[in-house]
């Protein structure tokens, strides 16, 4: 037995289901999950002392690799000085400046814990300024695990939504419309007739939680159009996107403007972390200026605000986004005719990636689901055979990091060329 599997083996008597998320327990593909022990750069080493290419990052944050000693000298002299403490910190000052100065576009910062946190308060706010309740969301954009976007859709558009968990009433979501990504028109027959009471729609810019699909051209700013035109609030959810593809948010580089923008990983480095941003007449309604509620007893936290900080003056410093981008070009210019030969294609960005196991365009979650997930699960461990690691879902995008080197693709690039199903 592998020392992962023996560990697997005690953490389902303690753990549920063994772990502390659940993409995580290898349900989606099968075997024993993987223990990581350390990581340097672009590789992690399991439990077992397997090295791997980590094309996962801990699932985004890490976009400058594993380790960089910089930011590990930030954690260190940050941690020397007090773990925590429950009070006003310069760094969460010096944080907040460094966003603000990357997005010009929004006037103040609220840092909290935890993407999930993040999207959960941006919500609340959206209702509290415009004083209504209901909300669009869209089928396949993951915004954390708050009740409110535990939702499956109703009969119809226009009928409320229905708890997708255990545990959520469906009070709790009938307020929320689920819409099919990048379906406009949808999305207009619920504002033409709910608009009045509409307070928010939250997507994600270019969606990331059902494997990378990006935004049809005019959508975004159909969803702006809307919002302004029946004075709901747009929430672009850029925890995955933000810092991701330059050095500043999707919605700012591409000129949409979204109301309140939430933010995660990469702000953080690596260490817990979550934000959202706005302008000033939207954030003044959080307390203690406002009504709108939110409070939390490590936001701010010092470890991770030095971490976030220290990652993104790198990022504004070196700029390794085109770097980056090459790299992923090559890699998806590399494996094209392959893997058009087994019906499969890779989508990427920049540097971030997904290998889809479908023929053809895929444009939202019905797509997605439509993919070959068998044949992608002995993908995945034959990556795994090869020093690869990705992550372990069909669903979820992989990401090429400063770390990563040309030899570092070019080892991927030829496990995918020569993966035979």
């Amino acid at each position: 037995m592998t020392k992962s599997a023996e560990l697997f083996e005690r953490a389902q008597e303690l753990i549920p289901g063994g772990v502390n998320s659940p993409v995580r327990a290898f349900n989606s593909v099968g075997g024993t999950p993987v223990f990581f022990d350390h990581a340097k750069g672009a590789y992690a080493w399991s439990a077992d002392g397997d090295k791997y290419i980590d094309y996962c990052g801990s699932w985004g944050p890490l976009i400058l690799g594993h380790a960089r000693e910089e930011v590990l000298t930030a954690v260190n002299e940050t941690a020397a000085k007090g773990m925590s403490f429950g009070t006003c910190t310069e760094l969460e000052i010096t944080l907040a400046e460094q966003i603000i100065k990357m997005i010009p576009s929004v006037d103040k910062v609220r840092l909290v814990n935890s993407g999930t946190e993040a999207t959960m308060t941006a919500l609340r706010l959206a209702r509290g300024v415009t004083g209504r309740n209901k909300v669009i969301k869209f089928a396949g954009c993951y915004h954390g695990h708050a009740d409110s976007f535990l939702v499956a859709a109703g009969s119809g558009l226009l009928t409320a939504g229905i708890s997708s968990s255990a545990g959520v009433p469906d009070k709790v979501v009938e307020d929320i419309h689920l819409v099919p990504y990048n379906d406009l028109a949808s999305v207009k027959e619920i504002v033409d007739n709910l608009g009045d009471d509409l307070a928010a729609i939250i997507v994600e810019p270019i969606a990331g939680n059902m494997g990378l699909i990006e935004p049809l051209d005019g959508f975004l700013q159909g969803l702006k159009d809307l919002t302004q035109s029946c004075g709901a609030l747009l929430i672009f959810d850029e925890v995955i996107n933000g810092f991701r593809l330059g050095p500043t948010t999707y919605g700012q580089s591409i000129g949409i403007e979204a109301d309140i923008t939430t933010l995660g990983k990469i702000i953080g480095g690596g260490m817990p972390i979550g934000a959202f941003v706005a302008k000033k007449e939207i954030m003044d309604h959080l307390s203690p200026l406002g009504d709108v509620y939110q409070a939390g007893t490590l936001s701010g936290n010092p470890v991770a605000v030095a971490t976030g900080l220290k990652t993104l003056q790198i990022l504004e410093a070196e700029s390794p986004y085109g770097e980056i981008d090459r790299l992923g070009a090559k890699l998806e210019a590399d494996t094209r005719e392959s893997l058009a030969s087994i019906g499969a294609h890779i989508k990427r960005l920049g540097g971030v990636f997904t290998l889809f196991f479908a023929k053809g365009p895929l444009t939202n979650l019905d797509d997605v689901q439509g993919c070959d997930f068998d044949r992608f699960k002995d993908f995945y461990h034959k990556m795994l055979a090869a020093g690869i690691y990705l992550p372990p879902s069909q669903y979820e995008c992989a990401f090429i990091s400063a770390a990563h080197t040309e030899a570092d693709v070019d080892v991927l690039i030829a496990a995918i060329n020569a993966y035979t199903p």
